[in-house]
């Protein structure tokens, strides 16, 4: 069975135009008034027995965000899949996220655990793995299947410091990645991918190619708390990215 959408011919916009006015016999097209009103309803006008269908464009556009729907896509994005949460709230003050997604698959490579995060983080996202991640590993092990995560939504401060300002992970703006999976089986890790001779060109590739995608990008050389894993956040400074 042909699904909606399918099979039909786009019109032209005039031509949708004259299908959706009615036909006026020649001995009334000066007629107005009670006269026009008495022809119409003398059954003079000739109507189309039913309304046209809608121009292709728009039942395509029906059809797809009916397949979007089952196929579990969020924040109007193909392909990105997972749900939408009821929005959170957290423990302390500037915590939580207003619009919530719970992502599993971005682009078609699979999160490890359900991530909490904002659209805007989870778009930015799938723009790094189709720009950056997936072809960076384009030739390795078959290619890139999943990622490994050591981080997403969490109501805490930086690096879990006591008095330190609230981490954008609190906001739902942050994922942390541990470890690339590839089709093959093999995993690279953050930690000794990036100490390696044959991956660390790649690593060092996917942490430059988020700088400026990402409003902070944190690796390795960052600091102590980043040597196993990538931090990425979608925090907006005056100054510009925060890479390191």
């Amino acid at each position: 069975m042909a699904q909606a959408g399918e099979g039909c011919e786009d019109r032209d916009p005039a031509e949708w135009r004259g299908l959706l006015t009615y036909d006026l016999p020649a001995d009334q097209e000066e007629m107005s008034g009670e006269d026009a009103g008495a022809g119409a309803r003398g059954g003079d006008l000739t109507v189309s027995p039913r309304p046209p269908m809608r121009p292709c464009r728009f039942r395509q556009i029906e059809a797809g965000r009916e397949r979007m729907r089952d196929r579990g896509a969020v924040c109007g994005d193909w392909t990105i899949i997972g749900e939408r949460r009821a929005p959170l709230a957290g423990k302390h003050r500037g915590c939580g996220i207003a619009d919530p997604v719970r992502v599993r698959i971005v682009s078609d490579v699979f999160l490890s655990q359900l991530a909490l995060m904002d659209c805007e983080t989870a778009v930015t996202l799938k723009t790094w793995l189709e720009t950056v991640a997936k072809p960076a590993f384009a030739d390795d092990g078959g290619g890139l299947k999943g990622l490994r995560l050591s981080g997403h939504y969490a109501c805490k401060t930086q690096n879990n410091q006591r008095g330190a300002r609230l981490s954008e992970h609190a906001r739902g703006r942050a994922i942390d990645i541990s470890s690339f999976i590839l089709m093959d089986g093999t995993v690279i890790t953050v930690r000794e991918g990036w100490a390696d001779t044959e991956t660390g060109g790649v690593m060092r590739e996917l942490h430059a190619g988020a700088c400026g995608l990402f409003g902070t990008v944190l690796g390795p050389e960052a600091d102590s708390y980043h040597a196993d894993h990538f931090h990425f956040d979608t925090a907006r400074r005056r100054s510009g990215a925060y890479c390191r």
